[in-house]
């Protein structure tokens, strides 16, 4: 993180690689720079929820394949019925009802009709067939079951006209609002059959039955009882495939991840040995060498000042303090690289160590939940302190702020949160997302280290001061 501060009363800048702004325009804003991943997942609850998952996948598939298998087997099962209600029509015209008919039953000689309807209600009508009707070629009743139609003209559809003048048979589901069906409405849905007849002389007449619709619920259910047996027993060989693969691709995510938290935990061990390393070959080279210069000037100094070469003595005395406020920066750059007391006394004493070394403005409060930071890890402490260390680093180099709030807090129950507020200035967003000067990597590296955590990362600007929330899971 990193500020350009203008005395003139402009706001810092702070600059960040690719952030997520909101909101846009306003010159201040809120950094997206990193969000939290999940913590670790205990396996069978992962497993678990897999199998629920494939299981709800099932449950889903084999809900839209009933409904779409009761669908489609209504249809198949209509379209079966209307062909059997058809065949059973040619086979009552062709062996009982033309048979029975005389050149006569083309008049309206109600005598002449007497066989027929004995016929008929003997051994026509039954469960399955509800009604029976006579036409001539005009649209005339000439024999129904239902004597009130008799002798009644209607206009007769199309498709029945088509059956007489190009003999066929013809077979649909009854339209009852139609005049010559309103004895049939109590009946229920009904089907209805037509197609021709010839007297002996050779009088075209209609012949029509009607059926009950029973039929296609009946082979609907019966088409429906075999199609979910063989969807019922492929939807759970699907599952049965289903399941080792879902094994074997969790088996995969989890080694994944272990290779990965593997890698993870070397890098930053390597990260750690190589501070480690550089702090101590500071302490044991330059640092030594530079308080043996001080050491030596200091002597010098003194036997300058016992030969009374006050000039000389004054110059070796500055020397010697410059070096010793050299040691004593290198010193505060060896904490930096790696903090000692974070690796021994944890988070907490190292935050109370990196107030406390920051002495004059701005002023340093800690609030420190002891219960959330023990629930962090050795990484993520170790990235909470770096994150805090560049925050407070850039509070007091180009913030101006006169305060900043160091906290470490437990919210809802189980996450830790870490927060940097200053008083500063704000930062100009627009500026942040556009251009980021050399040098400036501050966001950056924050970003990058939260992520390697799988922490979240929240910069919050506005005029009033500026707020780092570093969230674990």
């Amino acid at each position: 993180m990193n500020f350009s501060h203008s005395r003139a009363g402009a706001a810092a800048t702070y600059e960040a690689a690719a952030p997520t702004l909101a909101p846009q325009g306003t010159g201040h804003g809120e950094f997206v720079l990193a969000t939290p991943s999940p913590g670790r997942i205990d396996e069978r609850a992962r497993l678990r929820r897999i199998t629920l998952q494939l299981s709800g996948a099932a449950l889903v598939a084999t809900l839209i394949v009933a409904v779409a298998g009761s669908l489609v087997s209504r249809h198949i099962a209509e379209q079966q019925a209307v062909h059997d209600v058809a065949q059973t029509t040619d086979l009552i015209a062709d062996t009982a009802v033309q048979p029975a008919l005389t050149d006569s039953m083309a008049t309206s000689s109600v005598a002449t009709r007497a066989g027929l309807d004995r016929l008929v209600r003997e051994h026509i009508l039954s469960d399955q067939v509800v009604r029976v009707k006579l036409w001539n070629a005009t649209g005339s009743v000439l024999y129904s079951d239902e004597p009130r139609l008799v002798d009644q003209r209607f206009t007769l559809e199309d498709t029945a006209v088509k059956a007489l003048t190009t003999p066929q048979t013809v077979a649909d589901v009854s339209d009852l609002t139609r005049p010559e069906n309103q004895y049939e409405r109590g009946q229920g849905k009904l089907l209805e059959v037509y197609r021709p007849v010839w007297t002996p002389a050779g009088t075209p007449l209609l012949f029509e039955a009607y059926f009950r619709y029973q039929i296609v619920s009946d082979r609907s259910a019966q088409l429906w009882r075999g199609f979910s047996g063989v969807m019922l027993s492929t939807l759970a060989a699907l599952v049965l495939l289903l399941i080792p693969l879902a094994w074997l691709v969790h088996a995969k995510s989890r080694a994944a991840r272990t290779r990965h938290d593997e890698l993870q935990r070397r890098a930053l061990e390597a990260s750690e040995d190589e501070r480690r390393r550089i702090a101590a070959t500071l302490h044991d080279g330059v640092v030594q060498d530079l308080a043996a210069i001080a050491f030596a000037t200091a002597g010098q100094a003194r036997q300058a000042s016992a030969r009374g070469e006050g000039v000389d003595a004054g110059q070796l005395q500055s020397v010697a303090a410059s070096v010793r406020d050299s040691i004593a920066d290198l010193r505060n750059l060896m904490t930096d690289i790696y903090p000692a007391s974070l690796h021994t006394s944890g988070l907490a004493a190292a935050l109370g160590d990196l107030a406390t070394s920051n002495t004059g403005a701005p002023r340093i409060l800690l609030d420190l939940n002891d219960d959330a930071i023990a629930r962090l890890t050795t990484e993520q402490q170790d990235a909470a302190y770096r994150v805090a260390q560049e925050a407070l680093r850039n509070a007091f180099r180009h913030a101006d702020a006169t305060t900043v709030v160091l906290r470490v807090t437990a919210v809802q129950g189980s996450r830790t949160v870490l927060e940097i507020d200053d008083d500063g200035f704000g930062f100009d967003v627009a500026a942040a997302a556009t251009a980021v000067p050399e040098g400036h990597f501050g966001l950056s590296l924050m970003a990058d280290t939260a992520r390697a955590v799988g922490a979240g990362l929240i910069v919050r600007t506005s005029a009033d001061g500026t707020t780092i929330r570093m969230e674990f899971s």
